[in-house]
């Protein structure tokens, strides 16, 4: 049997370790020394992240290379900046020891519940330590490290000089490190020059650099962050209620992003890092030697910011369009191919560093293809007959009333003609507005929406506000979501959404995040096959664009829309294949019209240069056709006839059943007069062709 442990033995036992571990703790402590200062200022470059193209061989982006920094003496840096930064990150600098307890607690709290170690201390002291004495790595003994190396730090330097030293050495994005370079890139000047607004900006950029970039898509979430700093002055009383005020009120410009000259495709690059941010956060980006394998087709980016740049120029001659974007997608995958935001990424002149396939334009009649694919999801045909002819579509106008206002909607054709009755086919292929317009009014806004949505649109959120112009691009909608969704068309109904990384590798070259492609149907094959039917059929469009415009491919099968928005502000075009969708915008940045011309010459030719240059590459691929339907099973109006005289489609159907049985009162329907007056105008003045 073995004896227990007498009493004194075993005190005597507790006693030991307790010493042990102590003597090796204190030991341990007093090994952690802090370098010279002149050592802490050359800062520690971690492993960057490397982006690269699908091939993973071409190098697009390093996110160290060509790091800058211009030091600034703590005497040189405007007063404005220090106390921003200190209201904003650690407004009891001048008065702890280097940390603060009830933040220390509160971080150590999330750590031990989430076992994630991603808190630090929030100490200005804590933050030098962190990024110019540690490693990055997120484990509990370099949280303690950080702890007694900040206490260290406050005993050998004075809290003007680690100011110093945090000012000097912090990230402001991208390679900007440090408030003199910040003063220079952001706005042109010395540190010591900074207005209050400027470095209420500047303060507000080291907590998520890539997020609250001015350059980003985040300008409001940046504006908001620096009214916050301002705030925070003020509550600290570090500025007056004028001097906010006027801050407030400060018109602000920054400088263009600066052209590095290494780097590849920019628009696509910072619009990947700001989806790496998102996901693995700032620090996780910067610092932990990423590789990152994009979607990338670098021959076809090659390719699309050259015809970027030369028709940029073209088309602001010619019909003062001075800018444009392209997007280029694999519709099998959802690969982002290729993305050009602006005719030239570095061009001060049109605010080249904007992504202009990110922002929100209207889609003019891009959008129409989704609203007759709610009908034809209903049970409408290509062959449905519907009327070009004015027609006022609010019934709470006087029928032969073809204004359009605030009450009042009566819209005409690009063309000013009117065509009588024409099927589905033809009007989508001609791109014929009025017949658009009833079709989302048989299809319902909600519907159209709904679908649009589902098929990758997300910007269209305001129902109430758009009405029947919605079909003629009344919402707004950005290049990259439209090229996506009509990826759906493409692939048959389904649906990939747009992704622009394949594979991220860490430094060890361990893959820790894989795309997995992940298809979802949401439209009815038929539906999308009818859809790539008309908008290929070259017979149907060549009343409005002629037989040979450069919209017909002759050796491929390529669908292609148009889109002219309200004022000719914007051209679009959507091209595409079962195995590429190119899709294009032509307009100016402040949002100034162009000339009066319809897309189709605007847009057109830069689409088709590319798709000439892409198309050899690719695999010869033909769309399914549509199964043909069994025309007895149908009624005339639905087959391309009329019946037995003229009416307008609501005479015949119910627009919610519309194989269902014929209205018995079809006056009813609030629009049924209106759109009978048309058709009646029309019938009298073609009796003869009747």
């Amino acid at each position: 049997m073995i004896k227990k442990l007498r009493h004194p033995n075993y005190l005597l036992a507790i006693t030991a370790i307790v010493l042990f571990t102590s003597g090796i703790s204190i030991l341990w402590v007093a090994s952690l020394r802090i370098p010279a200062l002149e050592d802490i200022s050359e800062r520690r470059i971690d492993q960057s992240t490397k982006i690269y193209d699908r091939t993973g061989e071409i190098l697009l982006y390093d996110t160290s290379r060509d790091t800058r920094r211009t030091f600034a003496p703590f005497t040189d840096i405007s007063p404005y900046v220090k106390m921003a930064t200190l209201a904003i990150e650690d407004k009891n600098f001048y008065s702890h020891d280097g940390f603060e307890f009830s933040s220390f607690l509160r971080a150590v709290l999330v750590n031990l519940t989430t076992l994630s170690f991603s808190q630090g201390g929030s100490t200005i002291t804590q933050q030098v330590v962190k990024n110019s004495i540690l490693t990055k790595d997120k484990t509990p003994t370099r949280k303690l490290k950080e702890l007694i190396l900040a206490i260290k730090l406050e005993k050998v330097l004075t809290k003007d000089e680690i100011l110093s030293l945090y000012l000097n050495e912090i990230s402001y994005g991208g390679t900007t490190y440090g408030i003199g370079e910040a003063a220079q890139n952001f706005f042109g000047k010395a540190a010591y020059e900074l207005t209050l607004a400027e470095s209420a900006y500047l303060a507000s950029l080291p907590k998520a650099p890539t997020y609250y970039s001015p350059y980003g898509p985040n300008r409001d979430e940046l504006e908001a962050r620096k009214n916050l700093v301002l705030q925070e002055m003020l509550a600290n009383k570090f500025i007056s209620e004028d001097e906010l005020v006027a801050a407030v009120n400060e018109k602000v410009e920054f400088k263009p992003r600066q052209n590095t000259g290494s780097i590849k495709a920019p628009h696509f690059i910072f619009f990947v890092i700001d989806h790496l941010v998102k996901k693995y956060g700032e620090d996780t980006l910067t610092n932990s030697g990423f590789k990152v394998i994009t979607t990338l087709d670098y021959s076809i980016q090659q390719e699309a910011e050259a015809v970027a740049k030369k028709y940029g120029y073209i088309n602001k001659t010619n019909f003062n369009g001075e800018n444009n974007a392209i997007v280029v997608i694999d519709p099998k995958t959802g690969d982002i191919l290729a993305m050009v935001g602006s005719r030239d990424y570095f061009d001060q002149e049109i605010d080249g560093n904007f992504n202009v396939a990110l922002g929100h334009r209207q889609p003019g009649s891009t959008f129409k293809p989704f609203v007759y694919s709610v009908l034809f999801n209903k049970g409408y045909t290509d062959k449905t007959v519907l009327f070009d002819t004015p027609i006022q579509f609010s019934p709470t106008c006087p029928p032969d009333n073809f204004t359009t206002d605030d009450i009042c909607y009566s819209p005409g054709n690009y063309d000013d003609r009117f065509r009588g009755p024409i099927i589905i086919r033809d009007a989508l292929a001609q791109s014929v507005n009025i017949p658009a317009v009833e079709a989302l009014y048989l299809a319902g806004v909600k519907n159209s929406i709904d679908l649009a949505k589902s098929m990758g649109i997300e910007s269209l959120t305001e129902l109430d506000a758009y009405g029947l112009s919605l079909v003629l691009g009344g919402g707004a909608v950005s290049l990259l979501d439209i090229t996506s969704a009509y990826s759906v068309f493409a692939n048959d109904g389904v649906r990939n959404p747009y992704n622009p990384i394949l594979w991220v590798e860490d430094a060890d070259g361990n893959i820790v995040d894989r795309y997995v492609v992940s298809p979802s149907r949401v439209l009815p094959a038929e539906t999308a096959r009818t859809i790539s039917s008309i908008l290929s059929d070259n017979t149907a469009r060549t009343p409005a664009y002629g037989a040979n415009s450069t919209l017909y491919v002759a050796s491929r099968d390529v669908a292609v829309k148009t889109g002219t928005s309200n004022d000719y502000k914007d051209a679009w075009i959507l091209g595409y294949t079962p195995n590429i969708i190119i899709g294009a915008w032509v307009g100016n940045n402040d949002s100034s019209p162009m000339e009066k011309k319809v897309a189709g010459l605007i847009v057109s030719p830069l689409w088709r240069e590319l798709m000439d240059k892409v198309l050899p590459s690719l695999a010869l691929e033909s769309f399914s056709r549509p199964e043909p339907e069994d025309p007895s099973l149908l009624k005339p109006i639905l087959k391309g006839e009329m019946g037995s005289e003229p009416h307008s489609i609501l005479y015949w159907i119910d627009k919610n059943d519309p194989r269902g049985p014929i209205p018995q009162n079809p006056s009813n329907d609030p629009q049924f007069n209106n759109w009978e007056y048309g058709v009646e105008l029309w019938t009298l003045s073609n009796k003869s062709s009747i």
